[in-house]
């Protein structure tokens, strides 16, 4: 491990910057403007998951006094399907725009198939009533497996599985993803012990508690602005654009603080149609989501089936894995198949392994990201097996991976050798941890799982600009769901010098700062911090600059420390240094305002590490799983603002814990979703959980400034899988089915 660098800024824990605003109720959200002349969009939605659209006759709508415009799929431009948008909720335009509003086809129950605006809500609503829309209902394909058959009702008849040859007949099957290395044959035949078995895992739900929400101001000439809860304004511009037929220039997209994201809000919804509505209207529109509409129309992460063969020998070591595993894309290709399949065995060191991943669509709401998509559920079936290998080995779990735990060096499945990680300090860590050394309390099981999430770069703008009394304004495009403001401030102190009180950080709109890439794949502390410090460098040069002048001498006989110009060694001069407010004060006479500006497409994300561990007991009676403790263990590179990266690990422990014990999508033989509430999807509140421990590690990456590695996506990964070998060494048998709620826990006793 790099030893710790004793940093001035980075590293403590101030008072998160949107605190005030939030808890006095002042922070404005999706649904919070109210613009004069304002009127209120609504969406009708399919009433079958699928079907054809025999006709729509908005005529109705259109008549009622109050009701100012409605569109259907025909009032869209022509699409395609060519092209890609950007983000983690991307696809091509044609799929995206498909999704926004239905064309020829429903293809999921709450699927868009016209929209109006009104003078009211309720009146939208009544418009909504008086649209006359004629189906054809189809058969619903909704189970994964079955979707792949040959025989199966098709999704999309124009859908042909991605290979390098056309097959001759369409499929469900869109994407097929492989990862493979060495000799399967050999690798088993070296094995002592092999263990096969099936995880099925349902579609969830990220469960943020803000509903997706939009105002559109389109004028005359069809340009405007849109404010939105986002993760990523710039790619929805760019989405709403290609798919409205508009330029970019014609779109300024303005984040508004965001309730909740975990990569769902990476996805255009109601944009393009807020936009539409509103350029027919001649007047700004609102639309804001009801929480029905958000589980039956916006995207879940896949549901999964998983089927893994494993190897080890007598000494614990891996000879060999073998993985398949079928991702719900829902009804546009796009499951996260790839990155299932390069998470499913990279904490390992093996020889031989092979992984395929299908991105299977079935008649359900199109997935989107969910915080490290695709590996929570590959992850699972790997690091189930490797317990039950261990139970049967009679060995510690922490010590089954440790002997096989990737180290720098060692060459990811996906391709690249790993450089400088934390996977092994993370294990060290968990085995030391006082909660791991108490033992296992009477009638409970302990579970044991390692996660990992190979974390992302892309591309970031920043700019600095310096106040006249030396104060440090940040301008970035990163909207905050994590922390970033802050973390943004606290680097920009620590290259300047400055106190990390004496800098603000902002996220500008699309008109007002440099792209940037969606928020998500924990890329932001990375990459735009990245973009931040060396805008932050630029101001130094053009600092040192302005003192050279002023001092009479050469820039390269400057240097700057602490936040000030000095004299470098060896220099003779009789000047006093310049701090950054003292170089600002005299701005104007040297040159004019003083500001830095970087962006960057950035490389060398540092690959992320956990280990979790829970403790938790059954009832045997009524199925009931109690979670006693959970501990989160991390390897954050270096924590920037600790406090955010604990939250961020207890966030991603509690979804996780969620996810394992008790959310899922409930689909009846139509495909209608039937829990499409909190009271009946059931995420976790506050009496379900204890307190969650963490500890952070701090391993830097080489590839940062400051060694950050990115830390919101790897917490989810490993809770599932440490919640199903806890409860599964609790009642003496394996379950491999998620969630492990009440009834399904029962089912499984009783078996």
């Amino acid at each position: 491990m790099a030893e710790a660098v004793d940093y001035k800024q980075i590293g403590t824990r101030p008072i998160r910057p949107d605190g005030v605003d939030k808890v006095t109720g002042r922070a404005r959200f999706g649904a919070d403007l109210i613009l004069p002349n304002m009127i209120h969009g609504k969406v009708l939605r399919s009433p079958h998951a699928h079907a054809r659209i025999k006709s729509i006759d908005l005529s109705g709508a259109l008549a009622i006094d109050g009701v100012f415009a409605a569109v259907s799929g025909a009032d869209f431009p022509a699409i395609d399907g060519g092209g890609e948008v950007g983000g983690e909720g991307g696809g091509s335009v044609g799929d995206v725009a498909k999704n926004i509003m239905a064309r020829d086809k429903v293809l999921y129950h709450g699927h868009a198939v016209a929209a109006v605006a009104a003078s009211s809500p309720a009146l939208a609503e009544q418009a909504l009533d008086a649209i006359k829309v004629e189906y054809e209902a189809l058969p619903p394909v909704l189970d994964v497996v079955a979707a792949m058959a040959e025989d199966s009702p098709l999704v999309d008849e124009n859908n042909y599985t991605n290979l390098p040859e056309k097959p001759e007949q369409p499929s469900n099957v869109a994407n097929i993803g492989k990862l493979a290395r060495g000799n399967l044959e050999e690798g088993f035949a070296a094995a002592d012990l092999i263990i096969e078995r099936e995880y099925k895992i349902p579609m969830a739900h990220q469960g943020y508690i803000e509903p997706h929400a939009c105002v559109a101001n389109i004028d005359e000439t069809g340009r405007g602005s849109v404010w939105c809860c986002t993760q990523g304004h710039f790619e929805f511009r760019g989405m709403t654009a290609k798919i409205l037929g508009k330029e970019m220039s014609d779109l300024k997209f303005i984040a508004s603080e965001i309730g909740g994201g975990f990569g769902g809000k990476t996805v255009v919804y109601l944009e393009p149609l807020a936009v539409l509505l509103s350029e027919k209207a001649g007047r700004p529109v609102k639309m804001a989501m009801s929480r029905e509409e958000v589980f039956r129309a916006t995207g879940p992460t896949s549901g999964t089936v998983a089927r893994i063969k494993l190897g080890v020998d007598n000494s614990g070591k891996i000879t060999a894995a073998d993985a398949w595993i079928a991702f719900e894309a829902g009804a546009f290709a796009g499951a996260p198949h790839m990155p299932g399949i390069m998470t499913i065995f990279a904490p390992y060191d093996m020889e031989h392994f092979a992984v395929q991943g299908f991105d299977v669509l079935v008649n359900k709401p199109k997935v989107a990201a969910y915080r490290a998509p695709g590996a929570p559920q590959a992850m699972h079936a790997m690091e189930c097996a490797l317990d039950e290998a261990a139970i049967q080995l009679g060995m510690d779990p922490i010590d089954i991976r440790m002997l096989n735990a990737a180290d720098e060096g060692t060459q990811a499945p996906y391709g690249p050798k790993f450089p400088v990680i934390g996977f092994k300090a993370c294990l060290e860590a968990a085995k030391n941890h006082p909660n791991y050394q108490k033992p296992v309390p009477e009638g409970a099981g302990r579970g044991v799982a390692a996660g990992f999430w190979f974390n992302i770069g892309m591309q970031s703008s920043a700019e600095i600009n310096i106040n006249e009394d030396g104060t440090v304004m940040v301008i970035e495009g990163s909207p905050d769901i994590g922390g970033s403001r802050a973390s943004m401030c606290l680097m920009a102190a620590e290259t300047l010098g400055v106190n990390y009180d004496d800098v603000r950080a902002q996220v500008g709109d699309t008109e007002s700062t440099g792209f940037c890439n969606v928020t998500g794949g924990s890329r932001t502390t990375f990459a735009t911090g990245l973009a931040v410090v060396q805008a932050c460098e630029d101001v130094i040069a053009e600092c040192k600059k302005r003192a050279a002048m002023t001092w009479g001498v050469d820039e390269d006989q400057v240097v700057w420390e602490d936040g000030q110009v000095l004299p470098a060694p060896g220099v003779n001069a009789d000047v006093t240094p310049m701090s950054l407010a003292d170089v600002a004060a005299g701005a104007a006479k040297t040159g004019g305002p003083i500001q830095g500006r970087a962006s960057v497409n950035a490389q060398g994300a540092g690959p992320g590490f956990s280990v979790n561990f829970t403790d938790m007991k059954v009832d045997p009676d009524t199925g009931k799983v109690d979670v006693l403790s959970f501990t989160a263990i991390q390897d954050a590179g270096t924590a920037i603002h600790p406090s955010y990266v604990e939250g961020q690990m207890q966030g991603g422990a509690s979804q996780g814990l969620g996810w394992a014990l008790n959310e899922e999508y409930i689909f009846d033989e139509n495909g209608v979703m039937e829990n499409a509430g909190f009271l009946d999807y059931r995420i976790p509140v506050a009496s379900d959980l204890p307190m969650i421990d963490t500890e952070i590690i701090e391993v830097p990456n080489p590839s940062h400034p400051y060694g950050v590695r990115g830390v919101g996506e790897t917490p989810i990964v490993a809770p599932l899988a440490a919640t199903s070998n806890a409860v599964s060494r609790a009642v003496g048998k394996r379950i491999a089915d998620l969630p492990l709620s009440p009834p399904n826990v029962l089912a499984a006793l009783d078996a």
